[in-house]
């Protein structure tokens, strides 16, 4: 029912309570004395929605807002979520900032009991890997022997577990001869984790990269929005209704969406490239420092401003690639969205294999434009230069290149989901100790992915240090030798770590040496 005098405003505030004037204003002075402080009249009927205590009129023009609203309005189940997310925002906004500090938190304990944290997952995983074959096999031979010949359900399931079994063995004895394939070169990702917990206590604001990221990409999404409005009203004005008017857009206006839509694939992609190369010339002055004593006041400023100086073309390029992959695989996206229900099953297949092929052609780009970056800061060379150059240090080091992305991506994985289980623990607590909330398993999902989300932003900043110091390290390794003249630049766990191969080389060359002259020696007699 609309409202369409003051007095009707007066008599919907007695009924029901809701004040619709200005809150310094009694009821008995609604009249035309302060008709400026009340709502503009007729006041349309309108429904409660629960967000924020708001209401949103019925009789709307935008159809899509009229059937958000009846949607809302009708489903209890989702009100009664919404409201529990609503009423308890503080745990959810509380929840979120413990995440915070544990991302935090692991990230200054992984460089203390790195050695011993990683020993542990290699030998749990070991013994994981093991125990689930041998209780397959186990459960095999038991179905086996217990089950009857005409039972057929019985005959699927020990096809099923013989299957299961052989998948088991074949990966477990995969994930042993990689191990001992890489044992040795798990020592060289502990140092390099150890090294990485040095980096941020010499350069603490490595810390909130993630958060002037965050800032600088919302910043620009909530400024593409805004020209995306102003975009869709650049057209000429058409009344479809009383209260509904469509703009319609034609001519060379009617595609600047297509550059729009570019533009913001282009410039996020360049804003994270730019955080990735802030970071890479940070711990790449930090490497090459040898007395950490006469490192810049701040690393991350200096980085900043040899991107700023230096490197915008090397940035803008790497990200424009990526952006040629992106925009081919969003179009296949949208036309197999279009087709689904539609299309034959042979072109779904070719769909899907073209947006897969993309997708890994995608991640391998953004890893090779990682290390590009680095080998730029390193180098100071152009794009092009650098991802040749990363490429040829990348190869030359392939196992050690395996076991820092095996054995680190691990690791922080794992710590990843430690701090969404912590937080989601804490969670299931707080959240059951309030019995009036009805709907509670919103705000555990919100509170979960929130944690994730930090500590992935957190972890992956980890990340990016250690595959910094790694190819530092290469480098470091490829053109010093540690005499007089050609000293190390590495930090005192790396120079024990080469040490320690250094010997192993030269004890596998004794050893290699003494065979052969006892092989001479017997071919001789």
């Amino acid at each position: 029912m609309d409202l369409n005098s003051l007095e009707d405003v007066r008599n919907f505030a007695n009924n029901n309570g809701s004040y619709l004037c200005k809150y310094n204003l009694k009821v008995t002075e609604y009249t035309t004395q302060h008709f400026k402080s009340c709502p503009k009249l007729p006041v349309k009927s309108s429904k409660p929605i629960p967000f924020f205590h708001r209401c949103v009129p019925m009789d709307s023009g935008c159809k899509n807002i009229k059937a958000l609203a009846t949607f809302v309005s009708y489903n209890s189940v989702l009100q009664r979520v919404i409201t529990g997310v609503m009423t308890s925002k503080e745990i959810i906004v509380g929840l979120c900032l413990m995440s915070l500090v544990l991302s935090i938190l692991l990230m200054v304990i992984i460089r203390y009991i790195s050695k011993v944290l990683i020993w542990i997952l290699a030998i749990l995983t070991i013994i994981g890997s093991i125990g689930g074959t041998a209780v397959l096999w186990w459960l095999y031979a038991d179905h086996k022997k217990s089950h009857k010949v005409d039972d057929e359900v019985a005959a699927d399931n020990v096809k099923a577990l013989l299957v299961y079994a052989i998948v088991a063995t074949v990966i477990t004895v995969i994930l042993l001869l990689l191990m001992l394939i890489m044992r040795k070169r798990v020592a060289l990702t502990i140092a390099l984790f150890h090294v990485a917990g040095k980096v941020f206590t010499h350069i603490p604001l490595l810390i909130f990269q993630s958060l002037w990221t965050f800032l600088a990409l919302a910043f620009f999404w909530v400024y593409w929005i805004a020209v995306l409005l102003l975009l869709a009203t650049a057209g000429n004005p058409e009344k479809k209704s009383k209260d509904y008017v469509e703009f319609k857009v034609s001519g060379p206006l009617q595609y600047t969406w297509i550059y729009h839509l570019v533009g913001l694939i282009w410039i996020s992609e360049f804003i994270l490239a730019c955080q990735q190369m802030t970071i890479a010339g940070a711990v790449v002055t930090y490497y090459f420092t040898r007395d950490k004593r006469n490192l810049p006041a701040t690393p991350i400023l200096s980085s900043m401003c040899r991107l700023v100086k230096y490197h915008l073309g090397t940035v803008a390029k790497g990200s424009f690639i990526i952006t040629l992959v992106k925009i081919p695989r969003m179009i296949l996206v949208y036309i197999h969205s279009q087709l689904k229900g539609k299309e034959n099953a042979c072109a779904k297949c070719m769909l899907k294999s073209c947006m897969c092929c993309l997708w890994c052609l995608e991640k391998c780009l953004l890893y090779l434009n990682r290390n590009a970056y680095i080998a730029s800061a390193i180098n100071g060379t152009s794009f092009c230069t650098s991802a040749k150059d990363a490429i040829m240090i990348l190869v030359e080091n392939a196992l050690r290149v395996a076991a820092i992305n095996t054995v680190g991506d691990f690791v922080l994985l794992l710590g990843k989901l430690l701090i969404v289980f912590i937080t989601g623990f804490v969670g299931i607590i707080l959240l059951n100790y309030q019995r009036d909330y009805t709907v509670w398993v919103l705000p555990l999902i919100i509170i979960c992915l929130f944690a994730f989300f930090v500590s992935h932003c957190f972890l992956s900043i980890y990340e990016m240090v250690v595959d910094v110091l790694f190819l530092c390290f290469a480098v470091d390794c490829k053109y010093n030798d540690g005499s007089p003249g050609r000293e190390y630049y590495m930090d005192k766990g790396l120079m024990e770590f080469m040490d320690d191969s250094k010997k192993a080389m030269r004890s596998a060359t004794g050893n290699v040496a003494e065979m052969r002259s006892m092989a001479s020696g017997a071919g001789k007699a």
